[in-house]
């Protein structure tokens, strides 16, 4: 999926590496935890910011966290949360179904 960061077009996905990754930097048990959160809109701006950094990562967009804490998303916080939400929900589909 895409996102505007900063005037750009960015690529996100989770891959199998993002997804480990996503689970070392956040502070959920699993990453059903970290689904449970945003199911239930219980997830934080850190959640947010975490899986937006695991899909550039694995869509290999090389804007560093540091910077993406101080980017310009298209949409703004909530655009961002929305899409850390449905590139979650991605990761999770089951293909044909």
């Amino acid at each position: 999926m895409a996102l505007m960061i900063n005037g750009q077009p960015q690529t996100m996905r989770l891959t199998l590496g993002a997804l480990a990754e996503l689970e070392d930097n956040l502070e959920a048990g699993s990453l059903v935890e970290l689904v449970q959160r945003f199911e239930s809109s219980q997830f934080t701006s850190r959640d947010v910011l975490a899986l937006l950094a695991a899909g550039l990562a694995g869509g290999r967009c090389d804007l560093p966290a540091d910077e993406l804490e101080h980017a310009q998303i298209e949409g703004g916080p909530m655009a961002a949360a929305r899409a850390a939400a449905e590139l979650l929900a991605r990761a999770f589909v089951v293909p044909g179904a």
